[in-house]
């Protein structure tokens, strides 16, 4: 991991989206969501289509791609035996990150301030490398190395702070490459395996098991609260330098980018989900950074309490705690009280998932909600506007 701050306040991974704007005080007299409901929130807005309230929804299939790979050896009842073959095609496609910080002085000249120390891997023969931003950020020169000794530039494609990812190009063709697998496919207790550069120590493998899925920034505190954080949790070891390097299924595929360790703990890790950055990949590449949508509202965990008020069956769904005045839901209808249960065709689990999923759908686009006030359930149409960037600093 990236040598030059501390690692926890380094990584910048995702959370608050808040399908809104970044200033919490924008839209004044937009109301909270806190008083009992009236009589009149559960009418519809107008263009609302009612449904019953049991009406489900359902998700886009996971996203997939094709590629080499080479799987562990394993016993008949699927144990691995040797983790060997794994490491010995995936290897070659691993870099050693050195990211050069270099300052002006007052007298004109440019000197070093720092180097720092991570790694990469190639995911697209064509030269295209993914590793974490905060591994590369500032860098006023990259050079990643290969397990053959080899030694390029590497030039930044496309990076995103918000959730700690860089696309970085070598100009080298038909390199060994990583296919990227479905990080959504991998259960809790499956194998994996970390490549990486711990503390230097260039290409070492570790292997452990997915300790847990969707660990946000309530568990790994310290993070970036503008920050988006779904990690993939190990046991493999992950320490400084590592960050930016694969984390690979046993059939060889990557399932995620190791970004993290927990200050003070043991074999804890964190990796970001590939099938995240498979989200934002084509953004990344078109335009070298991710313009986000917003919704307009902000939202919140329904508590037992407040389900029980809502007259909900299930603590599912994202509470809305504010609707932004004039904004794309102010404009459709919504209401505070509303809890959001599906955004576009997909279910909404919680609100880290709506801030995801509003955050990627696109400026300008028509979304569909689904919306639960009371008894009532109904579907409404809304054209998303784009978020505001908290500081516009941290946009490349």
């Amino acid at each position: 991991m990236n040598s030059r701050r501390p690692l926890l306040s380094r990584i910048v991974l995702i959370s608050w989206l808040l399908v809104a704007a970044s200033a919490c005080g924008k839209g004044g007299g937009a109301s909270s969501g806190s008083s009992p409901p009236g009589e009149g929130t559960s009418s519809l807005p107008p263009g609302a289509i009612a449904l019953p309230s049991s009406t489900a929804s359902t998700g886009p299939p996971a996203l997939a791609q094709t590629g080499l790979s080479a799987p562990a050896v394993v016993t008949a009842e699927g144990a691995p035996i040797s983790f060997a073959p794994l490491a010995k095609k995936a290897d070659p496609a691993v870099a050693t990150v050195k990211a050069r910080v270099e300052k002006e002085t007052s007298s004109g000249r440019r000197r070093a301030v720092s180097e720092g120390l991570g790694t990469a891997f190639v995911y697209d023969p064509e030269g295209f490398m993914l590793t974490n931003n905060h591994v590369i950020e500032d860098a006023t020169d990259i050079v990643v190395g290969f397990v053959d000794g080899r030694e390029m530039r590497a030039t930044v494609v496309g990076r995103d702070k918000h959730t700690d990812i860089a696309v970085l190009r070598v100009d080298e063709r038909g390199l060994p490459s990583l296919s990227l697998g479905d990080s959504d496919g991998i259960d809790v207790g499956d194998w994996v395996v970390a490549i990486g550069n711990p503390f230097g120590l260039s290409h070492t493998v570790s292997a452990g098991i997915l300790s847990a899925k969707g660990r946000t920034r309530d568990d790994v505190k310290g993070l970036d609260p503008s920050g988006y954080f779904n990690f993939l949790q190990t046991d493999a070891s992950i320490n400084p330098g590592n960050s930016g390097g694969p984390l690979l299924s046993m059939r060889g595929e990557v399932v995620g980018i190791n970004a993290a360790v927990r200050a003070n703990a043991n074999n804890i890790g964190f990796a970001i989900p590939i099938n995240m950055v498979k989200q934002l990949l084509p953004m990344l590449l078109r335009d070298g950074k991710i313009r986000r949508s917003a919704l307009g509202v902000f939202v919140d965990a329904l508590n037992p309490i407040e389900a029980g008020r809502l007259r909900r069956p299930d603590r599912k769904g994202a509470w809305v705690q504010k609707v932004i005045a004039g904004g794309p839901a102010d404009r459709a209808g919504l209401s505070p009280d509303d809890v959001i249960v599906a955004f576009d065709g997909k279910s909404v689990a919680d609100p880290n998932e709506l801030r995801w999923l509003a955050s990627i759908a696109g400026v300008n686009k028509t979304v569909t909600l689904r919306i639960a006030r009371l008894e009532r359930v109904f579907d409404v149409r809304v054209t998303l506007s784009e978020l505001e960037p908290i500081d516009d600093r941290e946009e490349p």
